[in-house]
């Protein structure tokens, strides 16, 4: 059979078993970040005149930047779980004994790690500037939508002119007990309301909301500056909703907004609003998290050989802790270039360096010894050290017992 686009039979299972571990693991941990991100919206905007529209167009925004933060975890745990299987099955040393070399059984994965690399430069470079500015363009719009007639027990309606609160209120948010109102008014004079009861009625033609107060106190003060205190039975009042919304500025005044192409622009330009070295700082670490991505085979592979001894949760606790150190050391990497204290492609390009390193070298350590490399070796000391003091632990409490 003729290999199919270069590949051949075992380029086309491995790559087969990775794929559907990946796309789960990519769904499941995008699905997680975007729900809890989804419900800190909707405590956020609980007041706004269209929550659940609004995070729901927000959440959407949210999508690109999760799926780039995702896709490194998504594809290095496929990449551990596919290894560990055809260890565990053997499938790898009966490779190994009919000629097969560790390098050509990597060459799959870091070609889908090539593959993911240009779909990463897609999503960092192109489809993210874009969302964050809507998210923020969206985030801009709820804010100033105004108050929607409703409110809930705790929450606060604030807006330049008024602070309103309850400590209880009806599923609806129209039936209020012990309100507190603090307003400005037309005179720009401050005005100060507290109520046992209240109930709200939202006028037809959704501009204000009218206050039917019960059993209370309003303290106004005068033109004199002097406060009058008046207590009422029943008082009524008015209060708007919607306010004007004031538009939000142009896309590019962040860096992160901007694209790869515009990065590089700026770079180049001496009229940018943007410091030089923010930008490029900018520019490298996405490149950098793109480039990462082919070498994370090169790091899997050692680890998942290693696991066939029963080391799992030791290499991918490892694994983790790598690929956040790599992220907070771009981070690390941008803020020293911004402030000036090392130029952009050092600062951004001594981390991968070091991470692409690395990878290397634990692959090439265990080309000769499968699995054996000194992380591994490493690993397994540790891993056998805590065995052996739960095992002395187990056997004291045994024995005192």
């Amino acid at each position: 059979m003729r290999p199919r686009f270069g590949l051949s039979l075992i380029d086309r299972y491995v790559l087969r078993l990775t794929t559907g571990p990946m796309l789960a693991c990519l769904a499941v941990t995008l699905v997680a970040l975007l729900l809890e991100r989804a419900l800190r919206l909707l405590d956020l905007l609980s007041q706004s005149s269209d929550r659940f529209g609004y995070v729901v167009q927000l959440t959407g925004q949210l999508v690109p930047h999760y799926f780039g933060l995702a896709l490194p975890v998504a594809f290095f745990v496929a990449l551990f779980i596919v290894i560990t299987k055809l260890s565990d099955g053997s499938e790898i040393d009966a490779l190994l004994a009919s000629g097969f070399s560790l390098t050509r059984l990597a060459a799959p994965f870091i070609g889908l790690g090539i593959l993911l690399a240009i779909v990463s430069i897609i999503v960092f470079g192109y489809a993210q500037p874009y969302s964050r500015y809507a998210y923020r363009a969206v985030m801009h719009a709820a804010a100033t939508a105004g108050w929607n007639g409703q409110l809930q027990a705790g929450a606060f309606v604030t807006d330049d002119k008024l602070i309103m609160t309850a400590d209880q209120a009806d599923p609806k948010g129209q039936r209020l007990e012990r309100l507190f109102i603090r307003r400005m008014n037309p005179e720009g004079r401050e005005e100060v309301i507290t109520a046992e009861s209240a109930d709200l009625h939202v006028a037809d033609d959704g501009a204000t909301v009218t206050l039917i107060l019960r059993n209370g106190r309003r303290i106004l003060q005068s033109a004199t500056g002097d406060f009058s205190i008046l207590q009422f039975e029943t008082f009524t009042t008015k209060a708007p909703l919607a306010g004007s919304s004031a538009l939000l500025r142009a896309r590019g005044g962040d860096e992160r907004e901007l694209t790869l192409g515009e990065l590089a622009e700026r770079a180049k330009s001496h009229n940018s609003i943007l410091p030089r070295a923010t930008v490029l700082a900018e520019l490298y670490a996405r490149l950098a998290r793109a480039i990462f991505l082919p070498f994370l085979p090169l790091i899997a592979f050692p680890l998942g050989l290693a696991a066939k001894r029963g080391r799992r949760a030791p290499g991918l606790i490892f694994a983790g802790l790598l690929l956040l150190a790599f992220q907070h050391s771009l981070q690390l990497g941008q803020s020293l270039a911004e402030a000036g204290r090392l130029p952009a492609f050092a600062a951004i390009g001594t981390p991968l360096l070091l991470f692409t390193g690395f990878g290397v070298w634990m692959f090439a350590g265990s080309r000769n010894r499968p699995g054996e490399t000194p992380i591994s070796l490493f690993i397994a000391s540790i891993t056998d050290g805590c065995g052996r003091v739960l095992g002395a632990f187990r056997v004291k409490r045994a024995a005192s017992a």
